[in-house]
């Protein structure tokens, strides 16, 4: 008798824990349809029968559908913001092209020397403002992922022989020498966007050196290449060098007609985006180093 109830025990052991697997097999299988549903983005909650899901289930049905709610949420606000920027950038644009088109209309009129000054500071201001306005653009799309940047294994001679020929003439009308290295070294990176970051650094190099050479050359690592813009400007003091990648900094020392501050934050997003990273060596009185790095 003893026997027949240790096997009886030993059989209804059996039997939970064959339950108790089966059961946890359901489970596993009914949260797996739910994650591929999610992931489709195709989840509903009322798709589940709460009275015959297990507490677990129960609980990751409300989570995946408090997660599809906000992804929703999200998307509509992406959606909102693309189109608060694509109507800011419509609304600027004609009234900015005007004032710039109507300065330089009267830039060729023959004007006293007071109101012809007046005349170059209002093209000055517009044209910075013109400058703010597609750098806020395109902040705030790479920001909010509704502009993404496409990495691809490029040659690096390209991009930097199209930077020094964009602005070989703006370093001339400064008595500057712009000098570019050639190289064969090549990297994975967006070319347009790439492009934009490297030229703000240049423009930026030619803004604040008054005399000299500006230098544009490349060295390859075995992880990262990196581009190395140098000037002979008044180099940047060391108390400033972790502020100047911020956006809206401008040095204390920079003159009114210099910068609105934020193309090297812009070029240090861009290039965050594309796995790269940027950084600044100076000697102040001789000049500064710009050495932005891209992944190979």
């Amino acid at each position: 008798m003893g026997i027949a109830v240790i096997l009886l025990c030993f059989l209804a052991a059996a039997v939970i824990v064959f339950w108790n697997q089966r059961k946890a097999r359901k489970t596993m299988e009914t949260i797996e349809k739910m994650l591929d549903a999610a992931m489709a983005g195709s989840f509903s909650e009322s798709g589940f029968d709460e009275s015959k899901l297990s507490a677990l289930e129960t609980k990751f049905a409300h989570y995946l559908s408090a997660a599809e709610t906000s992804s929703r949420n999200v998307a509509q606000e992406k959606d909102r913001i693309k189109s608060l920027i694509a109507d800011i950038s419509h609304q600027t644009k004609t009234p900015i092209a005007n004032l710039l088109l109507y300065s330089e209309l009267l830039m060729e009129e023959d004007l006293p020397p007071s109101a012809k000054a007046n005349v170059d500071a209002l093209y000055d201001q517009a044209e910075k403002l013109r400058f703010l306005i597609d750098s806020l653009v395109k902040l705030s799309r790479l920001e909010n992922g509704i502009l993404s940047l496409s990495p691809q294994p490029t040659a690096l001679q390209p991009l930097l022989g199209g930077i020094a020929e964009q602005y070989a003439a703006k370093a001339a009308e400064k008595g500057l020498s712009l000098q570019l290295h050639d190289t064969d070294t090549a990297a994975t990176f967006d070319m347009k966007w790439t492009a934009e970051a490297l030229a703000n650094v240049v423009d930026n190099a030619i803004k604040y050196t008054e005399h000299g050479v500006i230098t544009i050359s490349a060295v390859s690592y075995e992880m990262f290449a990196r581009i190395d813009i140098s000037d002979t400007g008044p180099g940047i003091p060391e108390s400033e060098r972790s502020k100047i990648f911020t956006r809206f900094y401008r040095s204390k020392n920079a003159g009114e007609q210099e910068g609105v501050g934020i193309g090297l934050y812009l070029a240090r997003q861009i290039l965050s985006g594309e796995g790269g990273y940027i950084k600044v060596s100076s000697i102040p009185g001789k000049g500064s180093t710009f050495s932005v790095f891209l992944p190979k």
